[in-house]
């Protein structure tokens, strides 16, 4: 949606990985998927590495660190997903407060059971890599982020998972120059979240750890 904007050109992709597990940091999808996809868009990864266990002092520290990087390379802002947690918002803003950066909610308040939809109908595929099975059932990880899905749904839950309750990994869609194949390996539990490890289909499945721990 940020890229149908013309007063924004997105340059760029950031995430941050527990260098450890060489995985995304909260979702745990593998380092070499989200290096595919951030290349099936046609925009360079800026990934962030993190240490694990990683304490909220360090992320910020590392994080400031890419925002100073951002800033000499000319960027002028960093764009975000939130969808209406006010807390996370502010959290955000007050990080880059000071920093050269703005912060940019390019989907801030849309309603979400319609926007799932609408990517849905736009031809976005993905599947879900993570659950909070304290907001909802294990038996969704690994599933297509789908229109059988939202309907499946408790009330309590939110359709995008703002609050937490599920995690995703895009696969494919208009934004793409190519789909991407990607199949389900080993479900993983850790404390109360399952997760549910994508790989790419032409790559060899392995079991490992999530979070670097064997």
């Amino acid at each position: 949606m940020l890229r149908r904007r013309a007063e924004y050109e997105v340059v760029g992709l950031l995430t941050t990985f527990n260098e450890e597990a060489d995985r995304v940091a909260m979702h745990a999808v593998r380092r070499d998927l989200v290096e595919r996809q951030a290349a099936a868009v046609g925009l360079p990864l800026w990934a962030v590495p993190l240490p694990w266990p990683c304490s909220n002092e360090q992320y910020e520290s590392l994080m400031a660190q890419a925002c100073a990087k951002a800033v000499a390379e000319g960027f002028d802002g960093v764009a975000f997903g939130d969808l209406f947690l006010e807390d996370v918002r502010a959290y955000r803003e007050r990080q880059l407060k000071d920093t050269g950066l703005q912060a940019i909610f390019p989907v801030w308040e849309m309603p979400t059971a319609a926007l799932a939809r609408e990517m849905i109908g736009a031809g976005v595929r993905a599947k879900l890599t993570c659950v909070d099975t304290d907001k909802l059932n294990k038996s969704f990880a690994g599933r297509e982020f789908n229109e059988a899905l939202l309907a499946d749904l408790p009330n309590e839950v939110d359709p995008c998972g703002e609050r937490g309750e599920f995690h995703s990994f895009v696969y494919a869609g208009p934004m793409f120059n190519a789909a991407m194949s990607v199949t389900i390996g080993e479900t993983v539990v850790r404390d109360q979240f399952v997760f549910a490890d994508l790989i790419a289909e032409e790559a060899e499945l392995t079991v490992e750890s999530l979070h670097g721990n064997s």
